[in-house]
């Protein structure tokens, strides 16, 4: 398994300069960088793992917020080295499930070398998961979505079609689960959109929606959707659904 962490702090702080010195006693690659965007983004093939050293959070804002919309386009995991306070703040701006772990400071830089060698094991076996792309312009539906699909997939949540096709232009998923009726762009038009372009035609979705009428049901089939599923249906089905969607693939790939 290959350990590797981007650490993200003062180059010149002293507790920084001793925690990149324990991640690479413990065998991690450290990559370093200071809370500066263009300076990170400069950086190629940089680590999926992340870990911040907070040392002036408020000199940090513009970095968070940089680094809210970017832990979902590069799906990067964040563990935060900070107080309380500095943390609570952070998750006001960042959601918690992007949050690998958090350490409060002062740290103990022989448990955290530890700790995030236990991080990038759950990272590895994360990024092993299945991603879906849940499309749906209910915030409810979707953080309930996730919920229900997050211990077996990974999990990306957007609120209508145009953000979908933006996240799909940088990210590759696995399967998206489509509502049917969303305002401005309707699931069935983001499908067409899909299939008509070489980059996502072949990307497998799913309707999952609310409208049951046999004309909506008709309207979509020339799209060849994977499945029409109905958000009524109970969680142990809709997962059911995916598990074997993803097992009939599986199958497919064995027998060529």
């Amino acid at each position: 398994m290959e350990k590797r962490v981007l650490l993200v702090g003062g180059g010149k702080s002293f507790m920084v300069t001793s925690i990149a010195k324990e991640l690479r006693e413990e065998g991690f690659e450290v990559v370093q960088a200071a809370p500066d965007v263009t300076q990170i983004e400069r950086i190629e093939n940089r680590p999926s793992v992340y870990l911040i050293y907070i040392d002036d959070l408020d000199k940090m804002l513009d970095f968070f917020v940089y680094l809210k919309d970017k832990s979902v386009e590069d799906d990067i995991s964040i563990s935060i080295i900070g107080s309380a306070e500095e943390t609570s703040k952070i998750f006001s701006m960042i959601s918690r499930d992007r949050v690998a772990a958090t350490f409060v400071r002062p740290v103990n830089v022989k448990e955290l070398g530890s700790q995030m060698g236990a991080v990038v094991e759950n990272e590895v076996l994360r990024l092993q998961k299945k991603r879906i792309l849940v499309v749906d312009d209910d915030g409810t539906m979707l953080r309930t979505i996730k919920n229900w699909l997050s211990e077996k997939y990974q999990v990306f949540m957007v609120n209508s079609g145009m953000s979908a096709i933006t996240f799909l232009a940088k990210n590759k998923v696995d399967l998206i689960l489509l509502d049917y009726e969303m305002p401005v762009t309707t699931g069935p038009q983001v499908l067409s959109m899909l299939r008509s372009e070489p980059e996502t035609s072949s990307i497998p979705v799913m309707f999952l929606t609310v409208k049951s009428d046999r004309e909506s049901v008709m309207q979509v089939l020339s799209l060849k959707p994977e499945k029409y599923l109905l958000k009524t249906m109970p969680p142990a089905q809709l997962i059911a659904n995916i598990d074997d969607f993803f097992e009939q693939q599986k199958a497919k790939s064995y027998s060529h």
